[in-house]
């Protein structure tokens, strides 16, 4: 497995949209298990294919996963490395809300595109999800907490939504001058 570079804000791919996947072979499940451990190294919940440059639709999610916090894991002075316990990596391919509750719950959202940026976002509370899993069957889940707040975030990257487009515009303006500044 490797770490893929990530795509910063305001980089125009992150508004386009992902296209379909049609096949489910190994090259993909390589694919996806890039993307869990660029997830990973970054220290996101979530990650979409696009956010690495891919316009496929694909998403990665890990909402229990925790960071070693002991000194016992190093190899030694150059380990610079996080050591990720509690892994519970779900992947989603195709996916899309097929039905979301009335009531709405906030968060407040970060980005891995958007370093260093967070704000509140309202979402649906509960939501459902048709996708296809890892080895290609197809699955319906319901989802509430954290785990729909994120699978909600990253289904708005597949349609080349970000986080900040739930914003006001001036909160959104400031966060990306704010990454442009870092940018240069």
């Amino acid at each position: 497995m490797k770490t893929l570079p990530l795509i910063i804000a305001p980089n125009p791919i992150l508004k386009q949209i992902s296209k379909p996947v049609d096949t489910i072979d190994n090259a993909l499940r390589h694919f996806l298990k890039d993307m869990v451990q660029t997830m990973y190294y970054e220290q996101g919940v979530g990650l979409a294919a696009v956010q690495v440059g891919v316009l496929k639709r694909i998403v990665v999610i890990d909402v229990d996963y925790k960071i070693e916090e002991d000194d016992h894991h190093h190899h030694g002075d150059h380990c610079n490395h996080n050591h990720i316990i509690n892994t519970n990596p779900r992947y989603f391919i195709n996916p899309e809300i097929v039905a979301s509750s009335k009531e709405f719950s906030s968060y407040n959202e970060g980005c891995l595109s958007f370093p260093g940026a967070r704000s509140e976002v309202k979402r649906p509370d509960v939501v459902t999800v048709k996708y296809l899993d890892f080895n290609g069957q197809e699955k319906t889940e319901k989802m509430e907490g954290l785990l729909a707040t994120c699978i909600q975030h990253e289904i708005d990257h597949l349609n080349g939504i970000t986080f900040v487009d739930h914003i006001s515009k001036i909160k959104r303006e400031m966060i990306l001058k704010k990454i442009r500044k870092n940018q240069s």
